[in-house]
């Protein structure tokens, strides 16, 4: 009896392991849980961190590629879980018909909806560190964008565990300090005939706010596919990492639950999905 497939999508920033409560969170209720790593990437932190230069050079076309080749690679239509980019890449993926259904956590704005304005040191490239391939957060940066529901310990004990380089071409990709956002930073909203989509914000989320998802939420409005709205209060950037994460976590499985997308593929039913 297949079981049916999570593949599971990081978001800049972060490793692989971002994912690793998930997985087995989702694994002990029967899914097939996976997180794979981005191209040429390792999946374990040790070498992901000691070779960052794997990373540089990745854009959004080559990671919607890898995922797309992932999710088409399984008997059985998975779900796709993504994260912040990785949110972005499931909406874009179930938009077109590639995943049984798409769940997009503190999601990277699709189409046409900005990221709301901020103060300027949030989105200047000067304040960053790292070489012109890649973009490394401080620590404290990491604390006021990722983690701000946080405190400072806790901060520093997700980010040494699980905090990376983000790619440069990839953040460029996505608009970041005013460039032009790449064609693939979209979702086909009109879609009726794709999987159900679950949107989730936190509220205290700086980096991709909570209006930016309502916006993005607003925009499958004319779509009768199932597309659904959860707003987590008093949550941030790292609700899929910090002490909340079950939270989180839970209302997926929930959802799934009843959206009768369960953990055996007989109980599902199967169709086909192309690229």
């Amino acid at each position: 009896m297949d079981r049916t497939p999570v593949v599971f999508v990081r978001g800049a920033w972060l490793n692989s392991l971002s994912w690793e409560l998930w997985v087995d969170r989702f694994a002990s209720r029967g899914f097939h849980a996976v997180a794979p790593g981005w191209p040429g990437q390792a999946d374990a932190a040790p070498d992901a961190h000691t070779s960052p230069e794997t990373l540089a050079g990745i854009g959004l076309d080559a990671l919607t590629d890898h995922y797309a080749a992932m999710a088409r690679s399984f008997d059985v239509p998975p779900v796709i879980v993504g994260h912040s980019v990785g949110g972005l890449i499931a909406q874009h993926l179930v938009g077109l018909n590639v995943g049984r259904a798409a769940v997009a956590i503190a999601p990277a704005p699709v189409n046409d909806v900005p990221l709301a304005a901020g103060p300027p040191r949030l989105w200047t490239p000067e304040q960053y560190e790292g070489t012109d391939d890649l973009v490394a957060l401080s620590v404290e940066q990491f604390h006021r964008l990722f983690a701000n529901t946080e405190e400072a310990a806790e901060a520093h004990r997700l980010f040494d565990r699980y905090v990376l380089p983000a790619p440069r071409r990839l953040l460029t990709d996505l608009g970041w300090a005013g460039a032009a956002r790449s064609p693939r930073a979209a979702a086909d909203v009109a879609n009726a005939g794709r999987g159900p989509l679950l949107l989730i914000s936190g509220q205290e989320d700086r980096l991709v706010p909570d209006s930016v998802t309502r916006a993005v939420y607003k925009e499958y409005g004319d779509s009768t596919a199932v597309t659904d709205l959860k707003q987590f209060a008093d949550r941030g950037h790292s609700l899929v990492i910090d002490r909340g994460w079950r939270d989180v976590a839970d209302h997926v499985l929930g959802w799934l639950d009843a959206h009768g997308i369960h953990a055996r593929a007989t109980e599902i039913g199967t169709r086909s999905h192309t690229f």
